[in-house]
């Protein structure tokens, strides 16, 4: 019987991250915590945006996460082991199933003190659109979520499988506020399982 596993790895920590779960009995890939980011840098780098009136501004950032998928196959213990079996992944399984997080802070000037303030609920709306080398959209996800505080973070799972080794995708997205405007970016993603695939294989060498 096959089982499938889920993790959220960095592209640029992918084969890093895998290599020490390969060991594992229980795991078939380590949960990463990577993503690649727009703007880059840390979790308070953010594009912003001001209303015309220069009283409102609008902050946003994204964080993009590939998540790598695959199923697990069966292969005789190595010698010394009790077990009579291991599990390990099968590369031809690899896909990615992107998920988006977003991040956004929504900042008011104070009348005649000159600061602005974070606070009060606000109308937010997250999209983001994947779209392949000749521009077509291969995913698309948005979520219209009301209340929210002035800061804030929302993870969206994506619903569409990207296969492998497909080529590189641009990453658009949006955030908006009603009445304050829209921040928007872009980020460039290479869907390549080649380092997966080969530490993979190591893994299964062992067989």
């Amino acid at each position: 019987m096959k089982r499938t596993r889920t993790a959220a790895l960095a592209l640029a920590a992918a084969a890093a991250a895998v290599a020490p779960a390969l060991g594992q009995a229980s795991a078939a890939a380590a949960p990463g915590t990577g993503y690649l980011q727009d703007p880059a840098g840390g979790e308070k780098e953010m594009k912003s945006q001001w209303t015309k009136d220069q009283k409102h501004k609008l902050e946003g950032q994204v964080r993009f996460h590939p998540g790598i998928q695959y199923e697990t196959v069966a292969r005789p213990a190595r010698p010394g082991d009790p077990r009579d079996e291991r599990r390990v992944a099968d590369p031809s399984t690899l896909a990615w199933m992107p998920s988006y997080e977003f991040a956004w802070a929504v900042s008011d000037v104070l009348v005649n003190k000159g600061l602005t303030t974070k606070n009060g609920k606000h109308p937010i709306v997250v999209r983001a659109v994947l779209r392949d080398a000749r521009g077509a959209e291969a995913a698309e996800v948005e979520q219209k979520l009301t209340g929210q505080p002035a800061t804030g973070r929302q993870k969206v799972a994506g619903s569409k499988r990207i296969a492998c080794d497909t080529g590189e995708y641009t990453v658009e997205w949006s955030v908006t506020r009603t009445h304050y405007g829209t921040v928007t970016g872009k980020l460039r993603w290479d869907s390549s399982c080649e380092r997966y695939r080969t530490a993979f294989s190591t893994e299964n060498g062992g067989a």
